[in-house]
């Protein structure tokens, strides 16, 4: 199974970002969306999980809870914005796959048991910091792998 990650969009959802995410399964935005109109592109492509992010404070953004954990092909997945304000052990509760953005850092670590993905921003660039999304791939049992895609822009 294929997921696409992204964060940081900041109401900005870039054709790159769309085209990198295209042939997701299923995608998980981290955070800072900035507008309800980026929700409704990544639906366009896939189921999508979105948590509320620091900036996402209007009306629109209200409904969206600030931690989900969802499960796909058999894989406990925790999302937040900031990784930061985890809350949980991810290994105690079966949880192999943490994804966070805020920082706006692409990052991939496993650390023990549990793989952390930081897909970084996808949104307005931040000092000089990629604009990136990332893949996800579940394998049959299981096994997780997980890829920063750094995308090309004017």
């Amino acid at each position: 199974m294929r997921v696409g990650l992204i964060s940081d969009t900041h109401g900005l959802l870039r054709p790159q970002a769309l085209a990198a995410l295209q042939g997701s399964e299923h995608i998980v935005h981290g955070g800072d969306i900035g507008n309800a109109e980026v929700l409704e592109q990544l639906r366009a492509i896939a189921p999508l999980t979105v948590v509320r992010g620091n900036v996402d404070t209007d009306d629109w953004a209200q409904a969206i809870g600030e931690t989900e954990t969802i499960a796909l092909a058999g894989v406990r997945i925790h999302v937040l914005h900031d990784l930061k304000a985890l809350a949980i052990d991810p290994a105690a509760l079966g949880v192999g796959v943490v994804v966070s953005g805020h920082s706006h850092k692409p990052l991939v670590e496993q650390r023990g048991a549990v793989l952390y993905v930081n897909p970084g921003s996808a949104g307005p660039r931040r000092f000089r910091l990629p604009v990136s999304v990332a893949q996800l791939v579940i394998e049959a049992g299981g096994a997780v792998t997980a890829r920063i895609v750094e995308l090309s822009y004017a």
